[in-house]
């Protein structure tokens, strides 16, 4: 392999490993506080180590990654007061989006609602035992899909980027719990949550919304 410099490594190679680590620290492959070896994660990912670098370095503002001087690269870490701060925001940011869809929302965007909605159920959400399963990365796909397609006539391009990154950033806390929410019907709350969306019920699904988040932040809490 060819080294090459970070003004001169391929933009695809860049984006392959920009999105190749973050999916791995979302998933709990690389753990909080792990060293992010640029040499190792070019070897793995096959790209040069210009392109990891960069990759990092994108990743350091989106608050996955953390440098520090003479020190590399490592997985940010995680503790539960930056937990209870992420909920207060995300239950903020999705009360407005979700307003903002019901009231923006068309048939497209009930359609898109239906088609998550059934995606999900039609899936059983993973046990903790299960964790390196395929199933599990499935029912993650599919649960951002349903939290995604109930905002999305929210017609901001900003409020959907802050929505989605703050969601992933809780996600990164949930699947690093395993899974581990006691006993809820999780099917359920996203059944009502759907149902108060397609009724333009907008009180309702607001408040549904923000005790599903709130609950799952809680039972984290909790387990840990």
């Amino acid at each position: 392999m060819i080294e090459t410099t970070l003004n001169d490594a391929p933009r695809s190679q860049t984006s392959l490993a920009y999105q190749a680590i973050r999916n791995d620290i979302i998933a709990g492959v690389h753990l909080p506080g792990k060293k992010l070896k640029i040499n190792d994660l070019a070897e793995e990912l096959k790209v040069a180590t210009g392109a990891v670098r960069e990759a990092l370095s994108r990743l350091v503002p989106e608050q996955w990654v953390i440098s520090r001087d003479q020190r590399g690269f490592s997985v940010a870490p995680l503790s539960m007061e930056d937990l209870r701060d992420l909920t207060d925001l995300r239950c903020e940011i999705e009360a407005i989006a979700l307003r903002r869809s019901v009231a923006r929302g068309d048939v497209d965007w009930e359609v898109r609602i239906l088609s998550a909605a059934h995606r999900l159920r039609a899936m059983p959400q993973p046990e903790p035992q299960l964790r390196d399963g395929v199933s599990i990365a499935d029912w993650v796909a599919r649960h951002a899909e349903f939290h995604a397609a109930l905002v999305s006539a929210c017609d901001s391009r900003r409020l959907l980027a802050l929505h989605g990154q703050l969601y992933e950033q809780s996600e990164r806390y949930r699947i690093l719990s395993a899974f581990g929410e006691g006993k809820r019907d999780v099917a359920d709350e996203h059944q009502k949550i759907a149902d108060f969306a397609l009724a333009r019920d907008t009180d309702n699904l607001v408040a549904t919304m923000t005790e599903h988040i709130r609950l799952t932040t809680e039972l984290i809490i909790a387990a840990n």
